[in-house]
C-alpha cells in the first residue's frame, strides 16, 4: 500500500541532496516547499547565483530560513502533509570542533520542529528524516576469537605507530570488516555522528507517540554532479576533484585503505521517494547506500584517471580525530521492504560525476586552510 501525500516541505530543498530531490517530486506532481538558509560554505559568497539555488527557484515555494528559527518553521509548515528533514551541519572533521554550531542546527533544529508537532495544529502526516551511516562510528566486524564485535575508537597509539587497522574489542586482534545492518550497534565517534543520533531518536519516538509516521534514511556517501566543489569540509570526491583540477597534490590519510559506501545521488533520491510513498516505510530506519566498500586510494586513483591529472597521490599517515576505518551498508532490510536496489555502479557514477566537474568553474582549493583549522585544534595527527 503506498501512501499519497500531495504537498511536501524540505528543508535543505536547495543543497546537493535536496535540489535533485525537488526536481524529482515536482516531476511526479508534488507540490514543494523549501526551507534553505543557503549557507555560505555550501552556496557560495553570492548565494542567489548559486547553481543548486538557481535549479529549483522556479520549481518550489523557496523560503530563506532557518531551522534555529521556530516562526520560519511555522510559516514553512503551513498546508504541508510531509516533512523531509534534510538541513543539517554536516561533516565530521568540522564537527569535532565548531561543537555548539552542529548541535544547535542538527539537535536544536530538530527539536523546535517537534516542539511544533507537539504544541501546534498542523496537517503532517509523514515526517522522513536524513540520517547518516556515521551514528555507528566503527560498523561490524567479525573476530576470529569472538565472532561479531562492534569496535570502538581506533587507539591514538597504535595510528601514530603506523597502525590503522580496526581491533577486537574483547581480545585486540585485528578483525575483518562486515556490512552494517540496522540492528548493529549505535556508538558515534564524532560529534556530527552523535548530533545525527540524537535527530534520529527524537523523529522516531516523537513520530511514534504523535501518531505521525516516522522514517529514517541512514546515508553513507552521497556523492554526483551538483555537489559542492568549494566545500573542504565534506565529500571526499569533491575535494579530491578540487585539488586535482587546481593541479595540487593529493593528501590521502592514514594507508589509504580505509574505505566508504558511495552511493550516486539518483538513488538516494530514489530511496527517498521510496520512503515518503510506501507505508511500510512508516516507523522504521534503513541504511541506504551502494552495499560495496570503496578505499580512498582507489577513490584518488580512478580520478586521476578521468581527470588525467598530473596531480601525485600520496600516502601521508597522517589521520583525524573521529575518523572511522570502514563502513558499508547491508541492504537487505530496504530491499526487501521498500524494494530498493542502487542503480548506478560504481564505475559509471565517477564517470558521470567526472564528466560534470570538467565543466565547472575550477573552484578555489581551501583545502589546506581545513587541515591548517584541524590542526590548530590538535584534531589532526
Amino acid at each position: 500500500m503506498n501512501m499519497r501525500l500531495k504537498k511536501v516541505l524540505i528543508t535543505g530543498g536547495a543543497g546537493f541532496i535536496g535540489s535533485n530531490l525537488v526536481l524529482k517530486l515536482v516531476s511526479i506532481g508534488y507540490e514543494v516547499v523549501v526551507l534553505d538558509n543557503l549557507s555560505k560554505q555550501i552556496h557560495g559568497d553570492d548565494f542567489l547565483m548559486s547553481p543548486l539555488y538557481l535549479s529549483i527557484k522556479d520549481k518550489a515555494e523557496f523560503i530563506l530560513g532557518s531551522v534555529q528559527v521556530r516562526n520560519d518553521w511555522i510559516r514553512a509548515l503551513k498546508g504541508v502533509d510531509c516533512v523531509i528533514h534534510l538541513a543539517a551541519e554536516t561533516g565530521t572533521g568540522q564537527s569535532m570542533y565548531e561543537i555548539q554550531n552542529y548541535t544547535d542546527v542538527n539537535v536544536k533544529g530538530t527539536s523546535i520542529f517537534l516542539d511544533i508537532l507537539a504544541n501546534n495544529e498542523h496537517s503532517i502526516k509523514k515526517i522522513v528524516l536524513a540520517s547518516s551511516r556515521s551514528i555507528y562510528g566503527e560498523g561490524k566486524y567479525k573476530c576470529t576469537n569472538h565472532g561479531t564485535v562492534y569496535p570502538s575508537g581506533r587507539r591514538n597509539r597504535d595510528m601514530s605507530a603506523g597502525d590503522f587497522n580496526v581491533k577486537c574489542p574483547f581480545c585486540s586482534e585485528n578483525v575483518a570488516l562486515l556490512a552494517t545492518d540496522e540492528k548493529s550497534r549505535i556508538h558515534p565517534s564524532s560529534v556530527y555522528g552523535i548530533t545525527k543520533q540524537v535527530q534520529e531518536q527524537l523523529f522516531m519516538m516523537i513520530g511514534e507517540n504523535l501518531n505521525i509516521g516516522a522514517v529514517a534514511l541512514r546515508f553513507q556517501n552521497v556523492y554526483g554532479p551538483g555537489q559542492s566543489l568549494s566545500n573542504p569540509y565534506t565529500g571526499i570526491l569533491s575535494i579530491f576533484s578540487t585539488r586535482m583540477m587546481n593541479g595540487n597534490d593529493i593528501n590521502i590519510f592514514e594507508d589509504g585503505l580505509e574505505s566508504r559506501d558511495f552511493i550516486y545521488i539518483d538513488d538516494v533520491v530514489e530511496s527517498i521517494v521510496l520512503a515518503l510513498t510506501n507505508s511500510k516505510a512508516v516507523g522504521e530506519v534503513f541504511g541506504v547506500g551502494a552495499g560495496e566498500s570503496v578505499d580512498v586510494l582507489t577513490i584518488a586513483n580512478t580520478l586521476k584517471g578521468l581527470y588525467q591529472s598530473q596531480s601525485r597521490v600520496i600516502v601521508g599517515g597522517h589521520y583525524r580525530a573521529g575518523d572511522i576505518r570502514h563502513n558499508f551498508a547491508d541492504l537487505t532490510k530496504i530491499e526487501s521492504q521498500l524494494g530498493f536496489r542502487p542503480k548506478v555502479s560504481f564505475s559509471k557514477g565517477m564517470e558521470s560525476f567526472a564528466n560534470w566537474v570538467k565543466n565547472q568553474t575550477i573552484q578555489e582549493d581551501s583545502y589546506e586552510r581545513s587541515i591548517s583549522e584541524l590542526k590548530t585544534k590538535g584534531l589532526y595527527k
